[in-house]
């Protein structure tokens, strides 16, 4: 009597693969989602606006602080023999109403952006970029006027801190610049309505901004007054 063969198959479970195991995800974190594992399709987490600007004012702090440094350094050495009075150039006094009114021109463009005016603060932030580029311009007329007296950089204490405090401030302000040609590119291309990153970085960018601006205002003060 014959007998009668019959064969099984095995259905795979839910979540498995037929001869491949479980459906886990492998070390690139590619495949099948569940049981608390991340796929590769499940979106970056994104700082919030207040990391954005807690990790800017660290930066900040640390600038500042060096300025302080510095500060503290010049205000000991004032008055010293080798200390000779220096005629403050009147570049310096044009620079700082520039950058008075560039920080003035990143506030109109940022309240812009709060209301929704896309393209005014498109060109107010534009306008605050080439008063920095202006600002920079008239500090280094400033230094041809140093050198038109007869100061340069290892002459004397007094025109050491001249040129240094200029300089190193100039170098923070590119960075600055830098920032402010990036806000512009996203505005450029931001389509309404207008991304919370795009926000976020006209914040963050009108802080450091603004820091430059009260910084430079101390140190020409400080140039001029603590002879």
């Amino acid at each position: 009597m014959a007998t009668r063969l019959t064969s099984t198959k095995t259905v795979p479970k839910k979540g498995t693969r037929a001869g491949k195991g479980p459906g886990f995800p492998g070390p690139n974190g590619k495949g099948p989602k569940g049981n608390g594992w991340k796929g590769g399709d499940e979106p970056q987490r994104r700082l919030s606006a207040s990391a954005y600007r807690i990790t800017m004012w660290v930066v900040l702090a640390a600038i500042l602080m060096m300025f302080a440094a510095l500060s503290s350094v010049y205000i000991i050495l004032a008055g010293g023999e080798q200390w000779q009075p220096i005629k403050m150039p009147r570049m310096f006094f044009l620079s700082s109403a520039v950058i008075l009114t560039s920080s003035l021109s990143l506030e109109h463009a940022k309240r812009s952006l709060k209301l929704g005016r896309q393209r005014s603060s498109y060109y107010w932030t534009g306008t605050t970029l080439l008063l920095g580029v202006m600002f920079l311009i008239c500090q280094l007329l400033g230094w041809r006027e140093l050198r038109a007296q007869g100061l340069y950089f290892s002459g004397q204490p007094h025109s050491s801190f001249f040129y240094f405090f200029t300089g190193v401030h100039g170098i923070h302000l590119v960075g600055g610049i830098v920032a402010l040609v990036y806000l512009l590119s996203r505005l450029r291309r931001a389509l309404a309505p207008l991304s919370a990153k795009t926000e976020i970085t006209a914040q963050v960018v009108s802080i450091y901004w603004h820091t430059m601006d009260a910084v430079w205002l101390w140190l020409f003060l400080l140039l001029m007054l603590w002879k």
